[in-house]
């Protein structure tokens, strides 16, 4: 099931997408699960799965405008420098643990939505992500059981102002400007993808591919990512864990490519579907 958050007559609501039509869910389960973060923590995703048939598919995916798949996570946790090759560009080194940092939820903008580059900066870049969403929570969470806590897989642009990211050791700045970064469009849910299953992560800009990986590349596994974070601090339903970007960054290119405005950046995950932003200048 690919479940969606939307606006539609200026209301917030979320639902299931078949084709180019919506099932609206927020009507069917009311204060029971007001948004799609709601419905995960109640464990309706059967439930919802039931309900959203293709004949309750009435609204057009064309006339909603989306929001980020998870407008309103708790937390989202970022992993960085997690596949070799990023690595290797960055010239850094392999950690034992993975390397972590957070983003909020102001930071972000929906498929279709302009990516916005700041007045402070010209060095936009792109990064793309496979983004996990938590469906049930927990602490100290076991790798081996780390996949039952899984609810969904969105695809994830984690748009990078890099001056601001490598002026200090800590990279909070440059990875939370206003409005920088894509989520979406849909979370794919979890019986929709096998577990470990191998899926592989595109980035174009403008048409042209600049990353390319498979998730079998991945130096700490997505169990392993879930068991280390959940290890300090618990999960909850709806949080977000963006996994890691390969490389062939902007930033490490020679010259530097920066997303500018009028550019075009798509995420796109096989098994998920393609993230696609424009950019503009604030």
């Amino acid at each position: 099931m690919k479940l969606i958050s939307y606006q539609y007559n200026g209301i917030d609501s979320y639902g299931a997408v078949f084709g180019d039509r919506v099932a609206d869910l927020r009507e069917v389960f009311g204060a029971r699960a007001p948004d799609l973060k709601a419905l995960i923590a109640a464990d309706l995703l059967s439930e919802a799965a039931a309900a959203a048939g293709k004949a309750a598919a009435t609204l057009p995916l064309a006339e909603v405008r989306l929001l980020p798949v998870i407008p309103n996570p708790g937390k989202i946790v970022c992993v960085g420098l997690n596949y070799g090759d990023h690595v290797r560009e960055t010239g850094c080194e392999i950690t034992e643990k993975p390397t972590l940092f957070l983003r909020v939820a102001e930071s972000q903008v929906a498929h279709g939505d302009a990516i916005v580059m700041p007045l402070e900066s010209s060095k936009l870049d792109y990064e793309g992500e496979i983004a996990i969403v938590i469906g049930q929570g927990g602490r100290r969470i076991a790798e081996a059981d780390a996949w039952n806590h899984i609810a969904g897989y969105a695809c994830y642009n984690d748009g990078s102002i890099r001056d601001w990211q490598t002026a200090t050791p800590q990279w909070t700045a440059g990875k939370n400007f206003w409005r920088t970064g894509g989520f979406g469009p849909w979370m794919v849910t979890r019986d929709e993808i096998a577990d470990d299953q191998v899926m592989t992560l595109v980035t174009r800009l403008n048409g042209q591919e600049m990353q390319r990986t498979t998730t079998d590349k991945l130096i700490h596994s997505i169990p392993r990512q879930i068991a280390h974070i959940s290890a300090f601090m618990p999960l909850a339903a709806g949080d977000v864990i963006v996994t890691g970007t390969p490389g062939g960054v902007g930033a490490k290119r020679t010259p530097p490519v920066w997303m500018k405005p009028g550019d075009v950046v798509e995420i796109e995950v096989d098994a998920i579907g393609i993230l696609r932003n424009t950019v503009r200048a604030e």
